[in-house]
């Protein structure tokens, strides 16, 4: 008996010290960089397994707010800090580093059965701002233009705000979504919808427009003649360490995830 309760003492002692070895990594915000943080973290924690790493969306100012708040390790954002952000993640005791992972276009997309394929940022600023409301005036259909655009927690939203809307408002007939996956679904299921998606949410269900007459691809937002490219970023509080910093060099390693980044529709860096 007394030999059987040391052989569970020391069992316990190693399950304890296992647990305290147990590594985890949380990673909060853009839906645009969602598939990457997603796809990495299934290859990284099958290397390793000591190592949990929780994901979760809600939009690039919400993973900064977390950043701030304390509530994550890493902040995915498909656009840069504001300075406002800065400042209070400073008086937070907070001190934001960024990394970019991925270069990504925005795609305006609308159904495949719209014959319209091609739109100039000017036509697309009138028709997010409400002065063009009908695809006849563009080429298309006797119909009303469905607007799908993204809500204003989005890093895509906040790009697509300064590169097409020239800091204009979206007008109140505009439907909002919360993330890429639910912009793709709405235009997919409305043949007189427009929305806008990062790159690695396009698929066969979407046609993908042209911008002044320029189609978004890796060549074009790598040698910037597509006119709504950006980078994607991941965010720590401070300089990376321990686990923090091996996933971080993980997603930055060309022969792993700058791999991935390209598997799943987005644009490595190298």
């Amino acid at each position: 008996m007394k030999r059987l309760t040391t052989i569970l003492a020391v069992l316990a002692c190693f399950l304890l010290g296992a647990t305290a070895w147990a590594g985890s990594i949380t990673i909060k915000g853009s839906t645009t960089v969602l598939p990457i943080a997603q796809k990495v973290a299934e290859q990284f924690m099958k290397e390793y397994p000591s190592i949990s790493i929780s994901i979760s969306g809600g939009g690039s100012g919400n993973g900064i707010k977390a950043l701030i708040d304390g509530t994550t390790d890493i902040a995915d954002a498909s656009r840069f800090i504001k300075l406002k952000e800065v400042k209070r993640a400073v008086n937070n005791g907070r001190y934001p580093v960024p990394f970019a992972v991925a270069y990504d276009c925005i795609i305006p997309v609308v159904h495949p059965s719209n014959p319209v394929s091609n739109l100039t940022i000017a036509q697309l600023r009138a028709i997010y701002t409400g002065k063009i409301r009908n695809w006849k005036e563009l080429g298309g259909p006797n119909r009303k233009i469905v607007v799908i655009s993204r809500d204003t927690s989005s890093g895509t939203y906040e790009v697509w705000e300064k590169k097409v809307l020239k800091e204009a408002r979206v007008y109140p007939g505009a439907q909002l979504q919360a993330s890429n996956g639910a912009v793709a679904q709405a235009v997919a299921h409305n043949k007189y919808a427009i929305g806008y998606i990062g790159l690695g949410y396009l698929n066969k269900h979407l046609k993908q427009l042209k911008v002044n007459g320029i189609l978004g691809t890796p060549a074009t937002a790598l040698d910037g003649t597509y006119p709504i490219s950006r980078a994607l970023y991941m965010f720590t509080n401070g300089w990376p360490k321990g686990d923090v910093a091996k996933f971080i060099q993980y997603v930055l390693n060309p022969h792993k995830g700058q791999k991935l980044v390209k598997k799943v529709g987005y644009i490595p860096l190298y």
